[in-house]
């Protein structure tokens, strides 16, 4: 049996070349950075080389780059660690209502905790109006949180326009990162943003390897105590082999334009379905791409195509353990059947034509053959 893997933006296999650059971080050159002899100061140099790699990927300075082990550290800490460092100023946050996750998570425990969060609105295809931000804005805020590109939709955010609202309102501006980084150019001059997350393993890179970017001169709290790891702000011994694969990911890095023609390939072929809708916006990134299916739940159809070797999903990986219906497509105004019945496609690196011949085939095949035994067929 085929196996076709559609489900790129839930995490991307890991490159043979980042693969290869980080092996002799294993084994020979496996120094703590922290100790001062010979194997320590070259597992040092290369973490250095490293940050500096990414930094300038992104425009911002060495120091400014934090390790850390995922994305979802990264927007705990950039949350968590704003909030506390500036609390005296204020207890305001401000997100928007189709965050990842681990953002909704960190807000809501921020909430029990004396904090007050607004979740500014979305529209059909899930963007945040920049005006919506700024009438959320009070005295009380310290912080404002919009993520780049979302994760189940595509839908890219005015992020440039929110940083610049936050800017003009001394208050400091974060965007999760980690759909955009590697996709469409992610700048933090350009972006106007005061931190940003990114993660290892949507760019071709390791799993267990995030960064935060932490401008010079921002407030901020750490979250892990201990050797001083990480400029002082994420004491833990450095993991060099996971610095080295975000790094390389980023050098390898180009604008992969047959992803883009795959988009259209597969829209074609996935709206001649009876019953289909296109979710995500046209103007969104082209690897990910958000279909609903009248009639049909998009659980039972991942599973049936998990059958035929297909790997796709119903929305972000982090939640799809949980059988409530997408906060995200809920935020857009889908009614919670039109959210179940939707199917996340994620294209890209080694995504082939064929590959998505096959799929468009299997879908066919399994919405036929689930809406025969549907009870909502003949409504």
């Amino acid at each position: 049996m085929k196996k076709i893997y559609l489900d790129y933006a839930a995490t991307t296999p890991v490159d043979p070349r980042v693969l290869e650059a980080m092996m002799p971080y294993f084994c020979d050159n496996f120094g703590n950075t922290m100790s001062l002899h010979s194997f320590g100061q070259k597992a040092q140099m290369v973490l250095d080389e490293s940050r500096k790699t990414v930094a300038n990927f992104i425009g911002a300075k060495p120091e400014e780059i934090i390790f850390t082990s995922s994305a979802t550290e990264s927007n705990n800490f950039a949350l968590k660690g704003i909030a506390f460092a500036n609390e005296k100023k204020g207890n305001h946050i401000i997100i928007s209502a189709i965050e990842h996750a681990c953002i909704m998570e960190s807000a809501k425990w921020l909430g029990g905790r004396g904090f007050k969060i607004t979740y500014v609105p979305v529209d059909r295809f899930g963007v945040v109006n920049v005006d919506d931000v700024s009438k959320a804005i009070t005295k009380e805020t310290i912080l404002i949180s919009v993520m780049h590109v979302n994760n189940e939709l595509g839908s890219i955010q005015p992020i440039a326009e929110i940083g610049q609202i936050a800017k003009e309102n001394n208050i400091y501006f974060h965007s999760d990162c980690a759909q955009s980084l590697g996709k469409i150019p992610v700048n933090v001059n350009d972006l106007n943003v005061d931190l940003l997350t990114a993660s290892g393993h949507k760019i071709y890179g390791p799993k267990g390897i995030g960064i935060l970017f932490v401008k010079r001169g921002v407030k901020i709290e750490p979250l892990l105590n201990g050797g001083g790891q990480e400029l002082g702000l994420r004491s833990s011994t450095s993991n060099v082999a996971g610095a080295v694969g975000f790094a390389k990911a980023l050098e390898l890095f180009n604008q992969e334009e047959k992803i883009a023609e795959l988009r259209e390939y597969l829209c074609s072929g996935v709206l001649s379905i009876p019953g289909s809708r296109l979710n995500s916006p046209k103007t969104g990134v082209p690897g990910i791409l958000n279909f609903s299916f009248s009639g049909v739940e998009g659980e039972a159809i991942t599973m049936r195509l998990d059958m035929d070797g297909i790997a796709v999903s119903t929305g972000s990986a982090c939640s799809s353990n949980k059988l409530t219906a997408s906060h995200v497509l809920l935020a857009t105004g889908m009614k919670p059947e039109e959210a179940h019945g939707s199917l996340r496609v994620s294209i890209g690196r080694w995504t082939t034509k064929e590959d998505i011949d096959y799929f468009i085939e299997s879908l066919f095949k399994n919405i036929n053959q689930l809406r025969e035994i549907s009870p909502f067929k003949n409504v």
